[in-house]
């Protein structure tokens, strides 16, 4: 088997591409406006074709495609058939917004590549191994069953790839250590990581719940959803927007780039500098909360766009907890090391750079494998 893996990631109006030789990038790309006017392609069939007339796809091993959502079903790499793509299909109802257009991706490909196997590498999936009383809700159990109600997190290649980085980091085997990886962009989750397994993580049924996030709201009181809608008047349609598309960061502040809040909380605005707070205290309450249900804690590791470039949010989310081990060196912390905790300290705190493109690809080896 050769090591050349094409990473494909249908969005519902961009597909992103990235070729990989073993662990090094060949080439990369994105098609955007899919099926729009004046976009760059007609549909995701038009945008595949498009992308592979341009690519040396010699000794290919395996298409690996990221899924947003594989439910309960599935719980690691699968090589696709029509029997994967018909649950992909049936698991829509808990992703809509993103199934559908990776099961697009899927079929083209398929299509496209008819001799090449393709491999579906989920979301959820590294969060398989979570126990169930940290995966269920207390709710009536046939309810749940009945509309597969539980948690199920997400962001889960990004917390696999740098569990391990951070392991390789302090040099010691996944197996041996506990990690909390922060994963802090537009969208945010946090996971606790015990011997290189998912135990908790604060995403949910959707990537609703959990951290603040650019324009999602984390966590809330669901009787706020029964409040907006009897005494609001406001529709379901509209309180998933108000939730998803204009909470968090945008809610508070009404820009969602971290940035842009940091840059006018110094220059005195109190909606960014109360953004700015509500952002670290939510991070600072998930790895107190994962602490304790670990146990012991060996790291701490940001990572994303959010954790990997903001000194600022990660000296304040930690602000305080040297008490339970846990300290930043300003010095470290403002020249983005890759540790940056002070020397000696019982918890490392670590800066990783995420590669969800490289691990969907070693996924998709291991799959074939």
């Amino acid at each position: 088997m050769t090591d050349r893996v094409l990473v494909l990631n249908a969005g519902s109006s961009s597909l992103k591409y990235r070729l990989f030789d073993g662990t090094d990038p060949v080439t990369h790309g994105l098609v955007e406006r899919i099926g729009e006017p004046g976009g760059d392609a007609a549909d995701h069939a038009a945008a595949l074709r498009a992308v592979l007339s341009g690519l040396d796809l010699s000794g290919l091993a395996a298409v690996g495609h990221r899924v947003v959502h594989g439910g309960a079903e599935f719980t690691a790499p699968t090589v696709v058939d029509d029997a994967v793509c018909a649950a992909v299909r049936r698991l829509i109802p808990l992703a809509p917004l993103h199934n559908p257009a990776n099961l697009a991706g899927i079929e083209v490909a398929r299509e496209l590549l008819p001799d090449v196997p393709q491999v579906a590498v989920f979301d959820t999936a590294f969060h398989a191994t979570m126990p169930e009383a940290v995966a269920s809700y207390a709710i009536d159990v046939e309810v749940a069953r009945r509309w597969r109600i539980r948690r199920y997190g997400f962001h889960g290649t990004s917390h696999a790839y740098v569990s391990r980085r951070t392991a390789l980091l302090l040099g010691r085997p996944p197996a041996e250590i506990n990690v909390i990886s922060l994963h802090l962009g537009n969208g945010a989750s946090a996971c606790a990581v015990r011997g290189g397994r998912s135990v908790a993580t604060s995403m949910g049924m959707s990537p609703l719940p959990g951290l603040v996030m650019g324009t999602r709201s984390g966590d809330i009181d669901p009787a706020v959803v029964f409040h907006l809608h009897r005494v609001g008047g406001l529709s379901v349609d509209e309180i998933d927007d108000l939730l998803n598309h204009e909470g968090g960061l945008r809610g508070l502040t009404g820009e969602n780039d971290m940035r842009a809040i940091l840059r006018r909380r110094k220059a005195g605005d109190r909606a960014a500098a109360l953004a700015f707070d509500v952002y670290v205290t939510r991070v600072k309450e998930y790895v107190g909360g994962y602490l304790a249900l670990l146990g012991r804690l060996n790291a701490i590791s940001f990572t994303a766009g959010v954790g990997e470039n903001s000194p600022a949010v990660r000296a304040a989310a930690l602000d305080g907890l040297t008490g339970l081990g846990i300290a930043v060196d300003p010095d470290r912390n403002a020249r983005g090391e890759s540790v940056i905790s002070p020397p000696h300290s019982p918890v490392t705190v670590c800066v990783v750079h995420t590669d969800e493109e490289l691990e969907i690809a070693e996924q998709a080896r291991q799959a074939l494998r």
